[in-house]
């Protein structure tokens, strides 16, 4: 009687923790570790406590679990970048810019022979919501795609936060393509042939990058001739799973309860810069001869992404074309926002003909 009435007791008070006392720690600890609610004094501890934005914010946090089948993945680009054997395939951190940041630059399968004209090459600009990422990540995604483009690319690391905010990352990237122009003959690059790519975080940089100096903003710091020179040698530009619209995508995080812990309206010195470090905004406002400067433009976004939602590339898209600037839209059933990167670095995985499938198509039409 009295172990029926124990477990009959204890029953509710599982339940509560489960529900109640899980939810919260998880929560409350993202929010101690990554940013509590811009509210002033005691407020931001009210909003923090929001039912609400504990169960949102402790799913976000759950949901970060699936990363862990990407362990075999994390093992191998370890294992591969520290192995100098390996060293022949690429040269490892070439400084450039103006902030001594370095880069990575894989071979193109045509490099050292002999009869090898400059190849094309191809600046991969990785994601990371704005505040995380390092290019030896992404060392084996560089290496395919360098076999499967038979160009040679590029990893350039940049100033994510809080080390720098979104201008400095645009300059930065900016600063690779300079490099590409001014010490890729080294290297037998094609300088005036350069496409660029860049997953989530990444393809908003390599939109509004190229939209800043198509627009010759001032603070990008450099001539007005080497940005249109830069502009120039941009032949097209793709996007994987991307955010186009920060307002859009502030809305989105919102939603998810995500807002506060998440380094995007700190990365972009607040809700008041959203606009001006939008790629639609910024399309918006240029004229009939600088959109005709506009590379073309490709898009992939998965169906399943939960991240940034299949909107932002689809609204995207639609507002090139009104806009009259080439561009492609390839929506993929079923791929989540990690998978699009990640189904990049092995010929095993799931999606990888498919992406590349997609990406050597638009490839080829900006070879000409």
């Amino acid at each position: 009687m009295m172990i029926a009435l124990k477990c009959y007791l204890s029953l509710p008070l599982v339940a509560g923790a489960l529900l109640v006392g899980l939810p919260y720690s998880i929560s409350l600890v993202a929010q101690w570790l990554y940013g509590w609610p811009s509210k002033p004094g005691y407020q931001k501890y009210l909003e923090a406590v929001k039912p609400r934005r504990i169960y949102c914010l402790t799913r976000a946090v759950l949901e970060m679990l699936k990363y862990l089948q990407y362990g075999k993945l994390y093992f191998q680009w370890k294992l591969w970048y520290s192995n100098d054997k390996n060293n022949k395939h690429y040269v490892k951190g070439i400084t450039f810019g103006r902030r001594g940041n370095k880069l990575d630059l894989y071979y193109s399968p045509r490099t050292g022979r002999s009869d090898a004209a400059p190849v094309p090459v191809v600046v991969f600009v990785y994601g990371g919501a704005w505040g995380s990422g390092d290019r030896s990540i992404y060392c084996l995604l560089a290496l395919q795609m360098a076999k499967e483009l038979n160009a040679s690319v590029i990893c350039p690391d940049y100033s994510i936060y809080p080390k720098g905010n979104v201008l400095n990352m645009i300059q930065d990237i900016s600063d690779s393509l300079l490099w590409v122009r001014e010490k890729g003959h080294a290297f037998n690059l094609d300088q005036d042939n350069i496409i660029l790519i860049g997953h989530s975080a990444g393809a908003h940089l390599c939109a509004i990058t190229t939209l800043f100096l198509v627009n010759n903003v001032e603070e990008l710091f450099i001539e007005t001739n080497k940005q249109r020179g830069l502009v120039a040698a941009i032949k097209g530009i793709i996007g994987l799973s991307g955010v186009y619209s920060i307002m859009d995508h502030y809305k989105h995080e919102k939603m998810r309860a995500v807002e506060y812990v998440s380094t995007m309206h700190k990365a972009m010195d607040g809700v008041e810069n959203f606009d001006y470090y939008s790629p639609t905004s910024l399309l918006k406002k240029l004229n009939n001869d600088q959109l005709k400067r506009v590379p073309p433009v490709a898009l992939l976004h998965g169906t399943n992404d939960i991240i940034v939602p299949v909107e932002s590339s689809v609204m995207f898209s639609e507002l090139l074309t009104s806009l009259s600037v080439s561009m492609s839209l390839y929506l993929i059933p079923k791929m989540n926002h990690t998978e699009m990167v990640t189904d990049l670095m092995a010929p095993d995985r799931h999606f990888y003909h498919t992406v590349y499938g997609c990406i050597k198509q638009e490839y080829s039409k900006f070879q000409g």
